[in-house]
C-alpha cells in the first residue's frame, strides 16, 4: 500500500478519526518504524489537516518507545493551529500513556503540564479524560485532580475549559472530592470562576 494512496483516501473524508487510524495502521504495518518516522515528518509538513492528522497520530503510535517520536508531538504538533491536529495529538498522548503505563508516565504527564504551550498542557488534560477511568488514576483520583486543577486559571480559555470539563467528569464519581477542591478556589478571579462554571456543573 503505497503512502499516497492512503493519503489520498482520507483526503476525501472531512470529519471523524476512524479513517485516520486504519490509515495509521496500514502504514505501520507496511513499513519499517524508521520509514513510518520519516514519512510522519514529510505528512506533517502538508497544508491538508487531515494529512498532518495522520502524521501525528503515526507519532503516537511511534512514541509509545521513541522519544524523538514524542518530542516531535510535544514541539512541533502542539504549534499546529487546525483544532482536528490538536485533538489528534490528545488522543497520541493517551496512547503513549496508556501503552507505557499511567503511572510510570507521570513524569512525562508533569512534564507535559508544566509546558509554557497550552496545546501541550490540553493534551494531557483533554487525552485523559476521563482521568479515572484510566489505570493508577482510577485507584488514585486525588492525584488526577491536583494535576488537572493546576491550570484552573490558565491565561488560555481553551485550556481551562478542558480543565473544567476534566473535573466535571471526575466529579460524577468522586463528588466529594471535587467539592473539597473547589472550595478552596478563589471565585473572585475571573479566570477561576470560568473553570469553576464548568468543574461544579454537577456538584448539588
Amino acid at each position: 500500500m503505497e503512502i499516497s494512496n492512503i493519503l489520498n483516501r482520507i483526503l476525501q473524508i472531512e470529519h471523524g478519526f476512524q479513517h485516520i487510524l486504519d490509515g495509521t495502521d496500514e502504514i505501520l504495518s507496511t513499513y519499517s518504524k524508521e520509514q513510518c518516522f520519516e514519512f510522519a515528518i514529510e505528512l506533517f509538513k502538508h497544508e491538508a489537516y487531515q494529512a498532518r492528522m495522520l502524521a501525528t497520530t503515526v507519532l503516537g503510535k511511534l512514541a509509545i518507545e521513541d522519544d524523538d517520536a514524542l518530542h516531535f508531538l510535544k514541539e512541533q504538533v502542539s504549534t499546529d493551529e487546525n483544532w482536528r491536529v490538536q485533538e489528534m495529538l490528545a488522543k497520541a498522548f493517551d496512547e503513549v500513556c496508556k501503552s507505557r503505563g499511567y503511572e510510570a508516565s507521570l513524569p512525562i504527564i508533569e512534564e507535559w503540564l508544566n509546558d509554557n504551550n497550552p496545546n501541550v498542557i490540553r493534551a494531557v488534560t483533554e487525552g485523559l479524560r476521563i482521568w479515572t477511568s484510566r489505570s493508577f488514576f482510577k485507584e488514585n483520583p486525588s492525584v488526577a485532580i491536583a494535576l488537572i486543577a493546576k491550570h484552573k486559571s490558565h491565561e488560555s480559555e481553551y485550556l481551562r475549559k478542558s480543565v473544567g470539563n476534566a473535573l466535571r467528569d471526575i466529579s460524577k464519581k468522586h463528588t466529594e472530592l471535587i467539592r473539597q477542591e473547589v472550595e478552596r478556589w478563589d471565585l473572585s478571579n475571573p479566570r477561576i470562576m470560568f473553570t469553576y462554571k464548568l468543574a461544579a456543573k454537577l456538584l448539588k
